[in-house]
């Protein structure tokens, strides 16, 4: 179900950029490789990169600061971000006559957690490629100190994604943190502490992935064995939209009904019965919500937090309070008795950090995102949510690369949003800041959703 942690370790130390030239060099000529053979991208499309080029030329030239917003519906994103940044800017940069020196690239925050699960030579190339881990879930005064360095006084703009994490929907922007903006309103404040006087600009990226050889087929072959795999049948088949559909949706009807028996039976959480619903897709939003919110309760009761509004806030306490208990600073002052019971402790909270990851992995889902526009790329989209999950709980590490075909994906450059316009408000007072970054923030979001090209039927 998820990486085996049997002992407690030493606390998580940050994991500043230390960019490599060499390291770089190998990557950047590596990529279209490996995104063409390893992840089969058959196209990669850059949208308005000339926008890019030319607020890249300007954070050259020590004209501005730069923060790069981009969306983030896949673990794919940072490959991808390369590309972007390595290939299509500078190749782009020549084609209209803008001169850029090389090497064009970001710095990037990360979350502490990736080399937990992809390993620690993640980390280390990461590190080699201009990326400064962060841990979610409290407030990292060493990751925010050296992002704002970086953004203040970097060769290389920086880059953070405001949802924070993956959303697995490619034409669904998750809610936004306030991060990004609030990084750019405290260059702001360095500038000025150091008597400079420079424009911050966020310019957003979107980033989207669709099918590049569209096949019914394969979705309903998918559908057999996600049916056969929760051991719910099927009384008919085919590749009829309206008929997958309706097998898509007692799929997940039948996974609810699976986990709610699960948590009822095994850690006495309630499942009234719901009030009537106009349709079958609102009674499924609203028992997905629920069951959500008595998965995580059980990690809370264990850690001892209280639920708060905001779901991914939830998430990310429950993360850091189990990081606390498999990671710390004090086991060289342990006795035998004692480290074999931290070893228990932790052990037990990398158990109970499982019911927040398995929450996590519904986080977007609505109930009427295929059904409000049942394209094949949105279809691929669910139907590969429930076969990670499955694997997931089965305990096998996931590669959907190919499951659904070939992919091609749109990189879309948006106009640059100059935080001078709010810095007034910002300055203000609080209420004045709270203000404008939830300003900034809206306008990342609206560029985020004008950047969507909606899919069809294909």
């Amino acid at each position: 179900m998820s990486s085996a942690v049997t002992a407690a370790r030493p606390p998580l130390h940050f994991l500043p950029q230390r960019f490599s030239y060499p390291v770089w060099w190998g990557c950047s000529r590596l990529l279209p490789l490996y995104l063409r053979y390893g992840l089969g991208f058959r196209k990669i499309e850059g949208v308005n990169v000339e926008t890019l080029a030319r607020t890249y030329q300007q954070f050259q030239a020590g004209q501005l600061r730069l923060l790069l917003a981009f969306r983030h519906p896949s673990t794919d994103d940072p490959l991808v971000m390369g590309y972007l940044m390595w290939h299509l800017l500078p190749r782009t940069a020549r084609q209209i006559g803008i001169p850029l020196k090389s090497p064009t690239n970001g710095y990037f925050l990360y979350d502490r957690g990736i080399p937990l699960w992809a390993g620690e030579a993640v980390g280390w190339l990461f590190s080699r490629l201009g990326g400064s881990s962060i841990i979610r879930g409290k407030l990292d005064t060493q990751a925010l100190r050296a992002a704002r360095e970086l953004l203040l006084e970097g060769r290389f703009p920086l880059a953070a994604a405001p949802e924070g994490a993956t959303n697995e929907h490619n034409e669904l922007v998750a809610p936004l943190e306030p991060g990004v903006a609030q990084l750019g309103f405290w260059c702001l404040e360095d500038l000025a502490k150091a008597g400079r006087s420079l424009p911050v600009v966020i310019l957003p990226i979107g980033i989207q992935y669709t099918l590049a050889s569209p096949s019914w087929a394969r979705i309903a072959h998918l559908m057999d064995q996600l049916e056969q795999r929760l051991g719910c049948g099927t009384t008919a088949s085919g590749t009829d939209v309206e008929l997958l559909y309706r097998r898509l949706f007692n799929v997940a009807m039948h996974l609810l009904d699976c986990l709610e028996e699960f948590y009822a039976k095994s850690y006495r959480q309630q499942f009234p019965p719901l009030p009537a619903f106009e349709n079958a897709n609102a009674e499924l939003a609203a028992r997905l919500q629920r069951l959500l919110h008595s998965v995580l309760v059980v990690a809370e009761d264990y850690f001892g937090l209280k639920p708060s509004e905001d779901f991914m806030d939830r998430c990310r306490r429950i993360e850091y309070a189990a990081w606390e208990r498999m990671f710390r600073g004090d086991l060289d002052q342990l006795s035998t008795v004692e480290r074999c019971l931290a070893d228990w402790l932790a052990e037990e909270a990398n158990v109970r950090l499982r019911h927040m990851r398995l929450a996590e992995r519904f986080t977007s889902v609505t109930g009427s995102y295929v059904r409000e526009q049942p394209s094949i790329d949105r279809f691929a989209e669910v139907v590969l949510i429930l076969w990670r999950t499955f694997d997931w709980l089965e305990g096998k590490h996931s590669n959907v690369n190919g499951l659904v075909g070939p992919r091609q994906v749109r990189l879309s450059v948006g106009e640059p949003i100059d935080l001078e316009h709010y810095w007034p408000l910002y300055r203000r007072d609080r209420r004045g800041a709270r203000q404008a970054l939830n300003d900034v923030t809206t306008a990342i979001r609206a560029q985020f959703e004008a950047l969507i090209v909606p899919t069809t039927n294909g």
